[in-house]
């Protein structure tokens, strides 16, 4: 009988979760999404193993998790450099890899970026709730177990497939990786309450740097900078998009991430596009960022350039994964 494919959870670290595309027609039951913070990242993970975009990969944040193969596995590392390792050698991002029985991949200190992207062939296997394996701590949905935990010591991964063809490509181009250690420009789209903000606040807004604060997960991510002042005469709760940025009256702003609260009274200043909440999902506490301002059709075309790049790997199959 063959050994099963499995990576043993021989130190869970701090933050370590299974994300999928994420939960959606749920909102209006108060559900919020979930799914990978870098989407971008976790897209490349599973192209390079050929899995459908909106595959399970693992979400490993800030470092600090050691996992051991039971059996050989072909799996892919894309987004944060965290220090990874295999048996003590240093292992890049961005590429695909494979471990024997046995080996040790590990996660040291964040050197760039934040969150890094384990993907396994055909996705990790999970407990769905409401259609989606996307782990949301706050809900108790999803997870590797169904109750919306991160992984623990002795927890046991296992791919959805033990062997699958694979795209030529074994690493994501350079052009395509984006590089963490570059000052963040995040795009924003003007709308909500953008109009009741006043000028000097929206100078403010859009030259200004501002800087990532500690209070910062992946429901929200706070920034630190001028005051904005809005002069909204009264906000009726209303619905809140991924990438939304609440102003709370501290006139600082909170960039909403996927585990957001569904609705939201504070007056928003506008939404990150896709491609923005995916690089603010990698910067660190204390790095600085700015805010620029975009329209709808730009961001469309950003993101569907990105994604149509990610999509091309799908086509590119070859051999088939390791034996597992």
């Amino acid at each position: 009988m063959s050994v099963v494919a499995t990576l043993r959870v021989e130190k869970a670290g701090p933050l370590a979760l299974l994300q999928d595309g994420g939960r959606f027609g749920v909102r209006h039951l108060g559900i919020t999404q979930g799914g990978p913070m870098d989407w971008h990242a976790a897209g490349w993970a599973n192209a390079l193993l050929g899995n459908d975009p909106g595959a399970a990969v693992l979400e490993v944040a800030i470092g600090g998790l050691r996992l051991v193969a039971e059996a050989e596995l072909t799996l892919s590392l894309c987004g944060a450099d965290l220090s990874a390792s295999v048996n003590g050698q240093q292992l890049r991002p961005w590429q695909r890899f494979t471990l024997r029985a046995g080996d040790r991949l590990a996660f040291g200190m964040p050197r760039c970026g934040v969150r890094a992207y384990l993907g396994g062939c055909g996705g990790w296997r999970g407990v769905p709730a409401l259609g989606s394996v996307a782990c949301v701590g706050r809900e108790g949905f999803g997870g590797h177990k169904g109750d919306g935990l991160p992984l623990d010591d002795g927890d046991q991964l296992q791919p959805e497939v033990r062997s699958q063809p694979l795209p030529s490509y074994s690493y994501v181009p350079p052009e395509y990786q984006p590089d963490y250690g570059q000052p963040a420009a995040l795009g924003v789209i003007p709308g909500g309450q953008t109009a009741f903000f006043d000028g000097a606040s929206l100078y403010e807004a859009f030259n200004a740097p501002w800087q990532v604060d500690t209070r910062a997960d992946r429901m929200g991510i706070r920034l630190l900078g001028p005051e904005l002042v809005c002069h909204h005469p009264g906000m009726v709760s209303e619905g809140l998009a991924a990438g939304a940025i609440q102003v709370p009256p501290d006139g600082q702003p909170i960039c909403l991430m996927n585990d957001r609260q569904t609705i939201g009274g504070y007056p928003r200043l506008g939404t990150l596009t896709p491609l923005a909440r995916a690089r603010l999902a990698q910067c660190q506490t204390g790095e600085t960022v700015r805010l620029r301002a975009t329209g709808i059709e730009r961001a469309r075309h950003e993101y569907f350039g990105a994604q149509k790049a990610i999509g091309s790997f799908q086509g590119q199959k070859t051999c088939a994964a390791g034996r597992g």
